[in-house]
């Protein structure tokens, strides 16, 4: 018997990394990638007479990109929490809809 208070549970890396958040900022940062090469080399002379002078995929892939980092800053510093202990889900005692003596 110690008198350590028990420090909250990390939860695994493979939670943190198939959290929802870390999967769109995966999707973020990857077609941020695409548009901001694509703003380096890819732009013509005449794609920037379109968009009026604006390198438009090299600023919409930067923003993207940016965005995806935020995502994964927010998933790894709030991570999801493990479950309780002794808290017991529907699926453990036969569902909501088990009929319990009907």
């Amino acid at each position: 018997m110690s008198d350590r208070t028990e420090a909250p549970a990390r939860p695994p890396l493979s939670a943190i990394l198939f959290d929802l958040r870390s999967v769109i900022g995966l999707l973020f940062v990857v077609y941020g990638l695409v548009l901001t090469i694509l703003g380096l080399i890819g732009e013509s002379p005449e794609d920037l007479a379109k968009a009026g002078g604006l390198a438009l995929n090299l600023w919409t892939g930067l923003v993207m990109l940016v965005v995806g980092i935020l995502f994964y800053v927010w998933a790894f510093t709030k991570p999801p929490l493990p479950p309780e202990r002794g808290v017991t889900d529907d699926d453990e005692e036969g569902g909501p809809l088990q009929g319990h003596g009907h």
